[in-house]
C-alpha cells in the first residue's frame, strides 16, 4: 500500500469513528470533521527501490545475471522458462518469500511459476527454491 492509500484509509477510518461517536449531533452527521489530504507526496523511485530491497525483493537482473537465472530455473523445471519475463518476475517474487522466511515455500513456488500453458508441481517448486538459493539470486 502506498502512502497516499494508507493516509486515505486512516483518515476515512478516523472520519467514521468521529461520526459514530457524535451520532446524536445533526451537524456532525452532515459534515465530516476530517477531510482526506490530497497533498501527500508520491515516493521517489529511490525510496521505492530501497523499500523493495528491504522487503527482500532482488532488483531486475542485468543481461548476464538474467541468463544465469534462466539457466538455473531451466535446470530445476524446464517449462518455467518458456515465458522468460514471467519466470524472472516469479523468481524475484519468490525471493521475497524466501528472504522473508515465508511458510510453504515449495507450494508458493509452484503457484508463482504456474502461468499460461506452464504447470509447476510442488516438487518442482522445491527444486526452483534450491536453484534460487544456490545461484545466489535471492541474496539481497
Amino acid at each position: 500500500m502506498n502512502r497516499r492509500t494508507t493516509a486515505t484509509v486512516l483518515l476515512t477510518a478516523a472520519t467514521l469513528a468521529l461520526t459514530a461517536c457524535s451520532a446524536g449531533n445533526d451537524e456532525a452527521d452532515s459534515k465530516p470533521k476530517i477531510k482526506p489530504s490530497t497533498t501527500a507526496s508520491e515516493p521517489t523511485q529511490k525510496q521505492k527501490d530501497e523499500a523493495a530491497q528491504s522487503a527482500g525483493l532482488p532488483s531486475e537482473p542485468a543481461a548476464a545475471e538474467r541468463a544465469k537465472l534462466l539457466r538455473a530455473l531451466a535446470a530445476a523445471a524446464p517449462d518455467v522458462v518458456r515465458h522468460e519475463d514471467k519466470a524472472v518476475d516469479a523468481a524475484r517474487n519468490q525471493c521475497m518469500a524466501i528472504n522473508g522466511k515465508a511458510q510453504r515455500l515449495d507450494w508458493s513456488a509452484s503457484q508463482r511459476f504456474t502461468y499460461k500453458d506452464v504447470t509447476t508441481t510442488e516438487a518442482q517448486g522445491a527444486k526452483i527454491n534450491d536453484a534460487l538459493k544456490s545461484s545466489g539470486f535471492c541474496n539481497v
